[in-house]
């Protein structure tokens, strides 16, 4: 099945002030500069354009030179590899040398700055990421990507397992785009290249391998790669662990508007804590990621332990103590499960707290207040907020200020 390719887009793309201003800047007798590739591929298919890069003949110094001179910031954010950042009015632009590739490990290239678009073309990934736009308004198609991206098909330039050797992320970024642009079953040699290839996975930064597996957890076909994945034996490598596909499945259905990577990998890999733990090492997560795991893990141990349906006053003690989202990921995920069981009212009650319409509960009593009343500083303190705590969740966590002294009154006459 092949889909029609908005041309008309491109021109609207070529509209954009900020953009026209840095391409008449940038293209004269002697040099050209043009857009190339996401900015391209998104227009013709009528996706959001959110990061225009542009490739050029002009060498990096070049490039600085001719930005300052028409008033435009330059940063060299990447001036090793032929990168600077020019900033027009705001908007930041990518402007990149024309390369070949010198030689590869596996992992990084060594560049050569050149002035041959298409050399510069044939050296990139996917034949949908080569694709280039004049400021005169000709699309450049040295590898057939327009006929791909039309037929939604990811295929690599050339011959797939050389583009593999050459950087063994590829092999991510094969599945990622698959997920998020094609349709169908992925490209038979794109697929069997990075089968026999796998085991240069292994010589990646845990990072690297992060940053794309966590892209593709929300890319429009996540569920069906997620799957192409594990039937080819990549996943379990990927996670260190076995993945939970039902889970993942209800969390995708559930939050499609509005994808969580940290959430959708919580759903697929994390069923105790220690799986949080095993991933932060395997994928070498942020504190805060690692974090969001942890906390799912410990709601689903305490949601799976529940005897009774949860209603809205459960709700409300649940987000009093742990992070609404987490709560709603939670449920999501084990929806048609024989546990937890929720009626309507405790869904509608968590929306709420969600969308912020409804404050979460916040424990009114403070040490301070304790010291107040003259309760001595030390380890007592706690041991007396810990249980006037429990008491305040029982009672539904009122938060008045009526409530708020009795509590305290009660407190310290135990005290």
């Amino acid at each position: 099945m092949t889909e029609a390719l908005d041309r008309q887009a491109l021109a609207s793309l070529l509209h954009r002030r900020e953009l026209r201003r840095l391409l008449e800047v940038f293209n004269d007798a002697a040099e050209e500069t043009r857009i190339v590739g996401g900015a391209v591929r998104n227009a013709l298919l009528r996706r959001p354009v959110t990061e225009v890069d542009c490739t050029t003949t002009m060498l990096p110094d070049a490039i600085m030179g001719r930005a300052k001179r028409a008033g435009f910031k330059a940063v060299p954010t990447g001036i090793e590899h032929g990168t600077i950042t020019v900033i027009v009015d705001g908007e930041p632009f990518e402007i990149t040398t024309l390369r070949e590739d010198v030689e590869t490990d596996g992992r990084r290239a060594v560049v050569h700055f050149g002035r041959d678009f298409v050399r510069d073309a044939k050296r990139r990934d996917f034949t949908i990421n080569a694709l280039s736009l004049g400021l005169d308004g000709q699309l450049y198609d040295y590898t057939g990507g327009a006929a791909d991206l039309a037929a939604r098909r990811v295929r690599f330039i050339g011959e797939a397992r050389t583009r593999i050797r050459e950087d063994y992320l590829r092999i991510m970024r094969f599945f990622r785009f698959h997920a998020e642009y094609a349709q169908g079953d992925p490209d038979p040699e794109g697929l069997a290249a990075s089968g026999t290839e796998r085991q240069g996975l292994a010589i990646l930064s845990k990072e690297r391998i992060r940053h794309e597996l966590l892209k593709l957890l929300v890319a429009k076909r996540a569920e069906e790669t997620i799957r192409v994945l594990a039937d080819h034996g990549f996943l379990t490598g990927l996670l260190g662990g076995i993945a939970e596909f039902g889970r993942f499945d209800r969390v995708t259905a559930d939050d499609r508007d509005n994808p969580v990577p940290i959430w959708r990998l919580a759903a697929l890999a994390v069923m105790v804590e220690e799986d949080a733990e095993r991933l932060r090492e395997q994928l070498r997560l942020s504190n805060d990621e690692h974090r969001k795991l942890a906390a799912f893990a410990g709601l689903l141990n305490l949601l799976k332990t529940c005897a009774s349906p949860l209603d809205a006053g459960a709700i409300r003690r649940l987000v009093a103590g742990h992070e609404p989202d987490a709560l709603g990921i939670v449920l999501a995920a084990t929806a048609g499960e024989p546990s937890p069981v929720v009626n309507k009212e405790a869904r509608e009650a968590l929306t709420r707290y969600r969308n912020g319409t409804e404050p979460v509960p916040v424990f009114p009593l403070r040490g301070a207040d304790l010291i107040e009343g003259g309760v001595p500083k030390g380890p007592k303190i706690g041991t007396i907020l810990a249980r006037a705590r429990q008491a305040w969740l029982a009672e539904g966590c009122r938060t008045d200020a009526e409530y708020a002294r009795g509590l305290l009154n009660r407190v310290m006459e135990q005290a």
